[in-house]
């Protein structure tokens, strides 16, 4: 459990961190592979989705220093390092090359959808113990599902 002290403020559990860790890991294979999709869309609709993955790459990017210095302040230790990244992310690995607008739309969706179930599947337990914390997770949640809304958008009725 956190516990108060007034030297050291409210500190965060290894439960806590640990559920801050798996989130911050996937904002950053989140933010990793919506680049990688931007940099490498071909097809229908090129100009429009190039723009919306930078949207999504600065969602995640934002998100990701927001639990990161969220961790620091609560005396947990966030680990972004690129080998930890690849380890323990639960966002299936993205291919490599040029890829169609349609696959990348389905691709990164389904990234924005994981990465959302992992901020719910933590939520209940972040909000037992941190409520501060539940608000900033309330507001990646909310922008990643209407990224993974209108991204998704652009496949319906193909």
């Amino acid at each position: 459990m956190s516990s108060f002290d007034s030297s050291n403020g409210f500190r965060a559990s290894t439960r806590l961190a640990t559920h801050l860790q798996r989130v911050l890991v996937n904002l950053i294979a989140l933010h990793l592979n919506a680049k990688q999709a931007h940099w490498n869309v071909v097809g229908h609709n090129f100009r429009d989705l190039h723009l919306q993955l930078d949207e999504i790459v600065a969602d995640a990017r934002e998100f990701s220093d927001t639990v990161a210095e969220r961790m620091r302040a609560l005396g947990a230790v966030p680990d972004g390092r690129a080998p930890t990244v690849a380890a323990t992310t639960s966002l299936p690995k993205f291919p490599f090359g040029e890829l169609d607008s349609a696959t990348v739309v389905d691709l990164v969706t389904e990234r924005l959808r994981c990465a959302v179930a992992t901020l719910r599947a933590v939520h209940d337990e972040v909000d037992a113990e941190d409520p501060s914390t539940t608000d900033l997770l309330h507001t990646m949640i909310d922008q990643l599902e209407k990224q993974a809304w209108m991204l998704s958008a652009e496949n319906r009725g193909r």
